[in-house]
């Protein structure tokens, strides 16, 4: 078992029990489990995850806003289900840092990619209904994206950062965001960091895509931004 894989620890910021075997399963990427001859990986439970995730962001939602309509609530449900918002729910608990990754994978940062945090969120949010049932699920999902819902402004900066960041900067009367991206690795398995730059505050970016790249690291100037707003 990789050293890197700590199920006491994530499971004492998860506050919930998990089935050791199930969380290692949850943690375990495919391209671990491609380079130690096709074992088992965390996709199935990623399937499980979103659904409970989304059932109770839905349920969540429709309960405690009986004054918005179908349209805002949507909105709102899709910002904080989304890749860039639950990567940022994984980091918030480290979970990076207990992932199973395939050595190419883990040498390309893929630690930190949105796309793997947000999937194995997911799929340790399945393995959690699958543990202790659906009330202690559905009390983490609403435990870890609570600081999202609480913040309205955060629904349209994890939605579309870019646009988001766009009219930050506008506000503080800073230049429009600087976009630099790069590239790193074979076609098959490329790798996109994006610098993104407003005024002095500059932060990178990677995900799989340009598109991905730039969003991250949007959210971060966005974010540092913020915080001076």
């Amino acid at each position: 078992m990789d050293d890197a894989f700590q199920p006491n620890g994530l499971t004492d910021k998860l506050g919930v029990e998990i089935d050791p075997e199930l969380l290692s399963l949850a943690l375990t990427h495919r391209s671990y489990a491609y380079e130690n001859g096709g074992i088992a990986h965390n996709e199935r439970l990623e399937f499980l995850g979103d659904s409970i995730l989304g059932q109770a962001v839905t349920v969540h939602l429709f309960t405690r806003h009986p004054d918005l309509d179908e349209g805002a609530l949507a909105k709102r449900r899709a910002s904080v289900v989304s890749t860039v918002a639950l990567a940022e729910v994984a980091r918030a608990i480290g979970l990076g840092s207990h992932l199973l990754l395939g050595r190419g994978e883990d040498q390309t940062g893929g630690r930190d990619k949105d796309s793997i945090l947000a999937d194995t969120m997911e799929a340790v949010l399945g393995a959690a209904f699958l543990s202790a049932g659906a009330d202690a699920a559905t009390a983490l999902v609403l435990r870890l994206v609570e600081p999202l819902m609480a913040d309205p402004e955060r629904y349209g900066a994890a939605m579309d950062p870019k646009t988001s960041l766009q009219e930050l900067a506008a506000r503080l009367g800073l230049t429009p965001p600087a976009y630099a991206v790069s590239a790193t690795g074979p076609d098959h398995h490329r790798v996109f960091s994006a610098t993104v730059t407003v005024g002095e505050v500059s932060r990178t970016g990677q995900g799989s895509s340009k598109k991905q790249a730039e969003m991250a690291g949007a959210l971060a100037v966005w974010r540092d931004l913020s915080a001076r707003d």
